[in-house]
């Protein structure tokens, strides 16, 4: 097991914590693999699950996708392997992406781009 990983911890739950909390949507979702917070990606508008590794130093993290078992180290910014976490090992096959549904706008493909398009710009 690499160290700063708990396998024993469950995902915070089915969608990102800190969206859930404040009312937001998320694009897709990465589960920290220290403590089981689940938060969105940063192609989502709140990135909560850098701003996770931010606040907490919790270095790994891996998909929260279907089909997905990839983990990323944030420290060395690259992929790595990772132990098997307790399940569940992805949110609910039927919810959507983005979501949740009810609180995605119909432009969120405009959003994400123009947010990205921020970004860029400020780091340029």
């Amino acid at each position: 097991m690499i160290q700063g990983t708990d396998t024993r911890r469950p995902p915070s739950g089915p969608g990102c914590a800190d969206c859930e909390r404040d009312g937001g949507w998320w694009f897709h979702l990465r589960r920290c693999a220290e403590c089981g917070h689940v938060g969105c990606c940063d192609d989502s508008l709140g990135q909560h699950a850098t701003a996770h590794f931010t606040e907490t130093g919790h270095r790994f993290i891996q998909s929260y996708e279907p089909g997905e078992d990839w983990f990323w180290d944030y420290r060395t910014a690259q992929m790595t392997d990772g132990p098997e976490l307790a399940p569940p090992r992805s949110h609910p096959e039927d919810q959507t992406v983005p979501g949740p549904a009810e609180r995605v706008p119909a432009d969120w493909q405009d959003r994400i781009l123009r947010a990205r398009a921020d970004r860029e710009g400020r780091a340029g």
